[in-house]
């Protein structure tokens, strides 16, 4: 047996050579192979010559067909330039320092590509970016398709960092499947440009689940989500859960938080103690009982997004300032709430000149049309000239206007065309003077066939001589008592329609709902 061929085609030294007594020198010592050899046992000697017969022929092989011809490479030369960092076929790989440069390089074409559309891509440093120019100019090109321009990018170039495949087409899906409409994605994304970084099912859909938790119908969560995009970033267990209970806790009845999140969603992002409390709070020390003020949320929930300081301060000492009396703010306030909301000096200087100039109405009486119909601030000044005019065919002089619309302000907001076959009926069958209609002007607010008509009949079946006021300011029951009476008691006079704050915090009955309430999409309006 030659030893010295056994070692010579090993490219590993096989563990079954090697002992802890005595380390792997030169093959071609004999003496310490016939040392090895006589340390064998001798069951096994016969396995070694087989093994190294085959790891031979597998060598071999291998060095001839890697390099024909050439002489058989030394196994601890290769390993040392491995080690070392020596170059090799089969090992080779671009340096760190290489890599960094080919990315710095890529970048700098990502960004001078950026640059030539006009974005800024000053906000991009740390962000990871595609690595080549023709994947970003795909993701522009995409967010250009869903109407997104080059100032929109700018305003939140960190979309840039989103991947068409991976989170826009996925997200944008989704929303289309929840029904949130495609003409509107344009300004959804305008608006929380983030989304598009979200997860689909760690960060979306948990909000939508929560939101029907919140007792929104699923076929609302579309609008819910399309006026307020925002909500989709919120953590289910913060803000939106305490704006919700602090509503609850002033007295808004729990069935219409549904309703009052679907018509104005923004209340879920609002801060209790910064917003809602301090707009609570500041309506209660004007006079406005707790529980209306929870009714006037449940009819008009966006009164909560006027701002505190800047418009509904502002607007009170406003009205204070055109003469209405602090006594009456509660009532105005009650009655129209937007009044605190919208630009109001300026509807009130130009509400104030025009009655003047018609009726010459002076400041004085201009506060107190404002107290009994605060919607005048926000009347079209063509239907009230038309209802003066009205008035005006109707033989009435300045005088007698002025007087009646200031007792009376609904009258510049009827319906003409009823007004006037009230005002038929009440010259050929009343015949009446017009004194009457001056005295008690609120005449034209009442239904005809419903009240005016019958009433006036069994009045003049009786033959019984009394003012408009006594036969129509008067409930039903009331009225049906009068009719008992003898003689007229005057101090049974009651006295001209006014708001009643009382009649918000009526309980309702189980079929009536805020909610039911049809309002428009501007609620402003």
């Amino acid at each position: 047996m030659k030893i010295i061929s056994f070692a010579a085609g090993i490219t590993k030294p096989s563990f079954l050579l090697v002992h802890p007594e005595v380390p792997i020198l030169n093959p071609g010592n004999s003496k310490l192979n016939a040392t090895l050899t006589f340390r064998l046992p001798c069951n096994l000697h016969s396995r070694i010559r087989v093994i190294t017969k085959f790891q031979y022929y597998v060598a071999d092989r291998t060095f001839t067909s890697s390099s024909m011809g050439s002489p058989t490479p030394k196994v601890d030369s290769g390993r040392l330039s491995l080690k070392r960092g020596g170059s090799s076929s089969l090992y080779s790989s671009p340096s760190l320092t290489e890599m960094k440069k080919e990315r710095i390089a890529n970048r700098t074409k990502v960004y001078e590509f950026l640059r030539g559309i006009g974005i800024v891509p000053d906000e991009l440093e740390g962000l990871e970016l595609p690595v080549t120019v023709e994947v970003m100019r795909e993701r522009v090109d995409f967010l250009h398709k869903l109407g997104l321009t080059i100032d929109d990018i700018n305003n939140y170039p960190l979309v840039l960092g989103c991947s068409v495949k991976k989170n826009m087409v996925p997200v944008l899906d989704y929303l289309g499947k929840l029904g949130v409409r495609k003409s509107t994605f344009t300004q959804f994304l305008r608006r929380y440009p983030q989304v598009l970084h979200a997860s689909v099912v760690v960060d979306l859909t948990p909000v939508v689940k929560y939101l029907q938790g919140m007792d929104i119908k699923p076929v609302d969560i579309p609008r819910v989500l399309e006026r307020y995009p925002e909500v989709l970033g919120f953590k289910l267990e913060g803000t939106m859960s305490t704006s919700v209970a602090y509503l609850v806790g002033i007295g808004v009845a729990r069935r219409e938080i549904g309703g009052i999140l679907t018509r104005y969603p923004d209340i879920l992002g609002m801060r209790v103690g910064r917003v809602i409390k301090p707009f609570v709070e500041y309506l209660e020390n004007l006079g406005i009982p707790r529980l209306a003020i929870a009714r006037l949320i449940e009819k008009r929930p966006h009164i909560l997004g006027f701002a505190l300081d800047k418009k509904v301060k502002p607007n009170v000492e406003t009205l204070e300032e055109f003469n209405v009396r602090k006594i009456s703010l509660p009532s105005v306030i009650a009655q129209y709430p937007e009044i605190i909301g919208i630009d109001l000096k300026t509807k009130l200087l130009s509400q104030q000149s025009l009655l003047n100039s018609i009726l010459d109405i002076d400041l004085e009486d201009f506060g107190r049309v404002v107290e009994k119909m605060p919607q005048v601030v926000s009347l079209s000044r063509a239907p009230m000239v038309k209802h003066v005019d009205f008035l005006k065919d109707c033989g009435f002089s300045v005088r007698q206007m002025r007087k009646m619309v200031v007792g009376c302000p609904q009258l510049l907001a009827l319906n003409v065309d009823i007004m006037k076959l009230s005002f038929s009926f009440f010259q050929k069958e009343m015949k009446r003077p017009l004194d009457d209609l001056v005295t008690f002007p609120a005449f034209f607010t009442y239904g005809l066939e419903s009240t005016v008509k019958p009433r006036h009949k069994m009045v003049a079946k009786k033959g019984i001589k009394c003012s408009l006021a006594w036969i129509l300011n008067c409930s039903d029951e009331k009225f049906e008592q009068r009719m008992d009476y003898d003689t007229i008691d005057l101090e049974e006079m009651e006295p001209e329609q006014s708001f009643d704050m009382n009649s918000l915090m009526e309980p309702r009955s189980d079929d009536e709902s805020a909610s039911d309430y049809d309002y428009s999409d501007d609620d402003n309006e």
